[in-house]
């Protein structure tokens, strides 16, 4: 009997063009989030078509209007980044100096589903009763290979 041929699997919601799974799958492979220009350069890498980097725009705003991926701006740089949504969420070490992101292990706040509130005189009164949904954190400082240069 012969080798069963591996099916990919996409999420429901949108028709999946030969262009979309190329993305999707980069954005799987990814050890951190990237940018358009970062997808658009493994994309180009990979295919034997040339595709404008519009498209790879139109794919990202797709995927985001079906909630499957988070878009991000790098604090001090600007930069959108994509990352396919996963169960939970991911925080990023991110180095001043090579500016490689590095992958926090553990959410340092665990406080969605929680309320804020107001606790002394000097509390601002908008935090006041505030129901904390999601949250991003980046944390900025230097890995163990820059911090030989400081």
């Amino acid at each position: 009997m012969g080798e069963k041929q591996k099916v990919e699997e996409y999420p429901a919601g949108l028709k999946w063009t030969k262009q979309r799974k190329r993305v999707y799958q980069i954005l799987q492979e990814a050890t951190e989030p990237l940018s358009a220009a970062q997808i658009y350069a493994r994309m180009d890498a990979w295919e034997q078509e040339n595709y404008a980097i519009s498209t790879v725009y139109r794919i990202l705003a797709a995927f985001e209007e079906n909630h499957l991926l988070e878009k991000t701006t790098w604090m001090g740089e600007g930069t959108i980044v994509y990352e396919l949504r996963h169960p939970g969420h991911v925080h990023y070490a991110v180095c001043l100096d090579c500016h490689r992101r590095i992958p926090l292990e553990h959410c340092p706040l665990h406080m969605a589903g929680t309320h804020l509130h107001a606790n002394d005189d000097h509390a601002d009164a908008e935090v006041d009763d505030f129901t904390v949904v999601s949250h991003k954190i980046e944390l900025y400082g230097y890995c163990k290979e820059c911090q030989k240069n400081h």
